[in-house]
């Protein structure tokens, strides 16, 4: 899909008129003066949490930011295959792979040995590496990517839409109070209510609001790290160049003027650069040294030598310096007082972790940050789990801010040290560089993550069962056949942003669900016991799946199994009419040579069912009889519903 051919244009590319393509704020309505959760910040952290928030037709939730209306360009733009995962599961995957860049290939370039001074490609590889995910690395502005959770929020039951030219001035918490602890004062900013004060209270608020965060002072939170004292500048511009990799992902590193990362940005001209600029004076900021973007472009066509790079149009720039900032926590409890008090203040995406651009992690781990709170905020608000289940957010996502820390310094001490030469021989070889983008391949697609053993994660003393989808990891998908209706499908794609749990029940060897067999006794325990998590945990009066969603997946080819001969449970009766689900059932996609229980390591003789949290992570795997082990983890964190 191509655009940008005539100049860079904000919004949905496929509108023909520039005018049209991007939707006017809503009108500056006033804020409403009690609400569930209050959202502050509507970067990719807050509208991620928004749009899962906004599901539920019964949690009141208000998103507001000081911005006069939607984000139009700049800034993110990399979105990791674990991100395009999520999603998927918001329903916009299609989208943003019709829109997008796709990163197939990244190229490596490095000084001639003949001629220092000019630069040669010293390597080409696959970006990521066979069969990660079925999705690919894509590059599409961050403005876009809010756009489609705009657009989930107002399709969906709440019709939720943000509250623009709001500034938070501060927030006061009374931990006492037991219906709405936070109260928050919002200053007005469009021309026609300037200066007017608002006060909402909320039972939870959460500060997505950047590394200047209001909300994370206001809890006593603070960014702790240090800068590397370089200067990076980026900009993304339409040129006309002679380097032949300006479509692909290019790691650039001149012998004298520093380097460049190349991204190629959607449309089919656009490019993305980060050129690295000046090395600073300890505790100096970039401002003070006056960098213009004329000085980028230059910086550019040095290190590109002997290639060409005249640049047509800027649609956008900026400078920055490296630094790698946490915070201690991701909400108001402090560590000595998480048995004492429950949370009601929470932080996500840059207001509690920063970092350089260039592992281009940014976005994608703020949010998934937004995507392990909604679910769980959710799930305390509809009374379905206790409230102590919050303290799992800062626990989980603090963990993993800090292993980007660390994984960014490293990434970007290499990419600004000096290269190996006869005159420093204690540089970088570039061959090194090269070797640690692939060793460290799948940490940038995001699926290196895991979670470790807590109320949310079991033990692995079944991980034996399925040896390709790890506890505590996300769920990795593949391809299968839905019973019903023999369609090609992935079974990871039964998993939406809905907040329900999912069971993916894998049959044994010869269990076609008979009478006898292990997955047919699971189906009535599940449907009958009065142990059942899912009976005892799904409110009266709702659909059997609201709250837990069983799936079966069997080895035998489609064909050769009867939907008739299924027990009830997979094929539930739901809805106002009792209407049956038929796509409770899936077998491997054999006739394409993928049989989901050799790519995942699925035991044969014995099945298994694994536990696949709302976020996508795997919370559990156990045997198929493992019935009172299966009810004791919900047990340890849903409330009873019966």
């Amino acid at each position: 899909m191509q655009f940008h051919l005539n100049g860079f244009e904000p919004g949905d590319p496929e509108i023909f008129h520039p005018e049209d393509r991007y939707a006017a704020p809503a009108k500056g309505l006033p804020l409403p003066q009690e609400v569930d959760v209050l959202i502050v910040g509507c970067g990719p952290a807050g509208l991620t949490l928004a749009a899962q928030l906004s599901a539920f037709p019964d949690i009141r939730t208000c998103i507001v930011d000081q911005r006069s209306g939607p984000l139009l360009r700049g800034q993110a733009d990399g979105i990791a295959c674990r991100t395009m995962e999520m999603f998927n599961a918001f329903g916009f995957a299609e989208r943003v792979l019709k829109e997008s860049y796709w990163v197939n290939e990244t190229s490596f370039w490095k000084p001639d040995d003949a001629k220092r001074e000019n630069i040669v490609r010293s390597g080409r590889i696959d970006d990521t590496e066979d069969g990660l995910s079925e999705f690919p690395h894509v590059i599409l502005n961050q403005a876009r990517v809010q756009d489609f959770f705009l657009d989930v929020m107002r399709k969906s039951p709440t019709r939720l839409e943000p509250h623009y030219s709001r500034r938070l001035i501060d927030l006061e918490t009374d931990p006492a109070a037991s219906d709405y602890p936070v109260t928050a004062r919002l200053e007005r900013l469009d021309p026609s209510h300037e200066g007017e004060i608002e006060i909402i209270r909320a039972r939870y608020v959460v500060g997505c609001d950047g590394a200047r965060s209001t909300v994370r002072k206001s809890i006593g939170r603070a960014l702790h790290g240090d800068s590397a004292n370089h200067a990076w500048g980026v900009m993304d511009v339409l040129a006309v160049t002679s380097f032949p990799d300006i479509r692909l992902k290019a790691l650039i590193q001149s012998a004298g003027e520093g380097s460049i990362v190349l991204i190629p940005r959607e449309g089919g001209y656009m490019v993305r650069i980060y050129v690295e600029m000046d090395k600073l004076n300890e505790n100096e900021r970039v401002a003070s040294r006056n960098i213009t973007v004329d000085k980028l472009i230059a910086a550019v066509q040095r290190i590109l030598h002997p290639h060409t790079f005249e640049v047509k149009e800027v649609a956008w720039w900026s400078v920055y310096e490296i630094g790698q900032r946490l915070t201690d926590r991701f909400d108001d409890v402090a560590e000595d007082a998480v048995g004492q008090r429950l949370p009601h203040v929470f932080i996500a995406g840059d207001a509690c972790h920063t970092h350089s651009p260039k592992a281009g992690q940014g976005m994608n781990v703020s949010m998934q940050d937004g995507f392990n709170l909604g679910w769980k905020l959710a799930a305390v608000l509809q009374g379905r789990s206790r409230p102590e289940l919050l303290h799992s957010y800062s626990a989980e996502r603090q963990t993993i801010a800090k292993e980007l820390i660390d994984f960014d310094r490293e990434w970007s001490t290499m990419l600004s040290a000096p290269l190996k030469s006869p005159n420093d021989p204690d540089g970088v070889e570039p061959a090194e560089v090269q070797k640690y983008f692939v060793r460290s391949g799948r940490y940038t697609a995001g699926t290196a993550t895991r979670y470790t053993p807590s109320v949310l994660t079991g033990q692995s003393t079944h991980q034996h069962l399925a040896q390709g989808l790890t506890i505590g990891a996300r769920f990795h998908s593949a391809p299968v056949i839905r019973l019903a209706d023999a369609k090609p499908t992935q079974l990871g794609h039964a998993a939406r942003a809905d907040g329900r749990w999912r069971i993916y029940a894998f049959a044994g060897a010869d269990d076609r669900a008979q009478p006898s067999s292990r997955l047919r006794a699971l189906c009535d325990f599940l449907a009958d016991s009065p142990a059942s998590p899912v009976t005892r945990h799904t409110p009266a009066g709702q659909d059997i799946d609201s709250v837990i969603d069983v799936r079966a997946v069997f080895q035998q080819a489609h064909r050769t199994l009867a939907v008739e001969t299924m027990p009830a449970f997979l094929l539930p009766r739901k809805g106002r009419y009792g209407l049956c689900d038929y796509e409770k059932m899936y077998c491997p996609d054999l006739k394409n040579g993928h049989d989901i229980f050799d790519m995942r390591g699925i035991d044969r003789e014995q099945g298994c069912m694994v536990v696949v949290r709302p976020d996508q992570y795997i919370a559990h795997v156990l045997p198929l009889d493992a019935h009172a082990e299966l009810a004791a983890f919900f047990g340890g964190f849903m409330l009873p519903q019966r």
